[in-house]
């Protein structure tokens, strides 16, 4: 510990940025919008806009509209292409691919240099910061390595000139060579692409390490399939018998509620901590600053000006955003960024609530659009219909009604998707209409057809059949018959799905 006392020392300094981003929140949103509409100025997209140096928010806002993926694409793809100065200054060569587009089974989200120097590896760097300063006294972090999982990265869809894949990937790719030294397993094994040649190989490097480990950072369903995978190998009752030293889980990209109670038979005891982080593709946006409230910090000095829009108003199809300085405690908005990635006034689709906003904290409520996203997946429900009507085409069914949710990963067990539906006529081969609904979603999702890979993460979707007038009866037994109540067709809990197995007394799915 005294040998590494200075390092300790050097690690918290970043902490002190986080402090002022607590204090002085709205200092670096002023900031970075004089930066990004500088940078803006020079590029083929700011000129057509009239992005300007100088430019004002209120004349910002009026130049530039809140645009969704799908219109920024035709700029990205000119990227992917090689072209430089499109979105941001010079030319990006890394792009982080995942899903959740209605046009295309992936989206490229540019990673210029900027984006990883200000705001993915800041951002990282502040959190670690701040977990050594809060728990300065117990904590062997920098005594031990981090396990990080990563994906995989290879030539973009126009050519050499891109490189694409996993945010983890690119992340892993770019990482400076002082932060390898705290992490495992080596990069070889953490961006192998194929699931099933990487769990066993990350599976005995991590043994070999196992007196090294003290934390992860990761997707809690890739998480599960590997401490699954270290305890058949060892034997061992609980994680704790694999990684003694084990004290911490950074976690994402999806909601960890489901797996709490998992993560603790895995590790069953207080002083293994879960620090939640909002780090997504398009940038690194939240971490826990405190151990008092599981709410999130919003990183307001990390190359991302951000903007809100009032759910009421985005139902109503109005999409006025507002500034941090504006928005309210306890009311929900979607997300609206512009950032170092060459994202301008860009609907990211999720949507956050503040708990506080001095300093300004978050939890996240969820997507702009039906979704599920229990394991990394985030089918949207325009793929479900697609889904649903290829199953449909070739087996002659036709469905009255449907709601879809996850069962959810346990220990030693898979997760899935579960659809109950209302045929007005059913398939003529039930097998067969789960096996097409299956493989259209993997054409359609990228990520979803990762999870699926050899049923590592999701297994097959598990069908019921509703007897007729299932849910007009349920819907009737609630009060809520009228054009204004219909089914809710996907959701990221059970709350649907078991409150219609309780009215119907189901049991049984294909």
């Amino acid at each position: 510990m005294k040998l590494l006392a200075p390092l300790y020392a050097a690690m918290r300094i970043p902490y002190q940025r986080i402090r002022r981003v607590q204090m002085h929140p709205l200092e670096g949103q002023r900031y970075w919008l004089k930066y990004l509409v500088r940078k803006g100025a020079g590029t083929a997209f700011g000129k057509k806009l009239g992005i300007t140096a100088n430019l004002t928010y209120e004349t910002f806002r009026q130049r530039v509209p809140v645009q969704p993926y799908e219109v920024l694409y035709p700029w990205i793809e000119r990227m992917l292409r090689g072209e430089p100065d499109v979105l941001y200054p010079g030319s990006v060569r890394w792009f982080a691919k995942s899903s959740g587009t209605t046009n295309d089974r992936s989206k490229y989200i540019p990673i210029p240099a900027d984006s990883l120097r200000y705001n993915h590896f800041r951002a990282a760097r502040d959190m670690f910061a701040t977990y050594l300063t809060l728990y300065r006294e117990d904590t062997q972090l920098l005594e031990g390595k981090i396990i990080s999982i990563g994906g995989s990265h290879a030539i973009g869809p126009m050519g050499p000139q891109a490189r694409c894949g996993d945010l983890s990937a690119v992340l892993l790719a770019n990482m400076p060579s002082f932060y390898r030294f705290f992490r495992a397993p080596s990069l070889e094994i953490a961006l192998l692409p194929k699931w099933e040649e990487k769990l066993p190989r990350m599976t005995e490097a991590l043994l070999a390490q196992r007196e090294s480990i003290v934390g992860l950072a990761g997707v809690p369903t890739w998480t599960v399939l590997l401490f699954d995978a270290l305890l058949r190998r060892t034997g061992a009752t609980n994680m704790l018998g694999v990684f003694p030293r084990f004290e911490v889980f950074f976690h994402g990209a999806v909601s960890f509620t489901p797996y709490e109670a998992t993560f603790r038979q895995y590790f069953p005891t207080p002083r293994v901590r879960y620090l939640e982080i909002y780090n997504a593709s398009e940038g690194f946006f939240a971490f826990q600053d405190t151990s008092a409230t599981k709410d999130m910090l919003l990183l307001t000095d990390h190359g991302v000006f951000y903007e809100f829009i009032p759910l009421e108003h985005w139902e109503a199809g109005r999409w006025e955003a507002v500034p941090l300085e504006e928005v309210r405690v306890g009311v929900g908005y979607a997300m609206v960024i512009t950032t170092v990635g060459g994202l301008w006034r860009y609907l990211i689709g999720d949507t956050v609530r503040f708990t506080s906003i001095n300093p300004y904290r978050i939890r996240i409520l969820g997507r702009t659009r039906h979704y599920i996203n229990a394991f990394g997946e985030e089918v949207m429900i325009e793929q479900a219909e697609a889904a649903l009507k290829a199953a449909c085409e070739a087996t002659g069914a036709r469905v009255r009604d449907y709601t879809v949710a996850p069962i959810y990963l346990h220990a030693r067990s898979r997760g899935a998707h579960e659809w109950l539906i209302e045929f007005i006529r059913p398939p003529d081969d039930i097998e067969r209409f789960k096996d097409v609904l299956d493989h259209t979603l993997r054409q359609l999702n990228s990520d979803y057809d990762a999870k699926r890979e050899a049923d590592l993460a999701l297994t097959p979707p598990q069908i019921v059949m509703l007897p007729e007038g299932t849910f007009y009866r349920w819907l009737k037994s609630k009060g809520k018959l009228g054009g204004q109540n219909k089914v809710p067709r996907l959701s990221n809990d059970r709350q649907y799905v078991e409150e219609i197995r309780a009215y119907t007394a189901l049991s049984d799915s294909v």
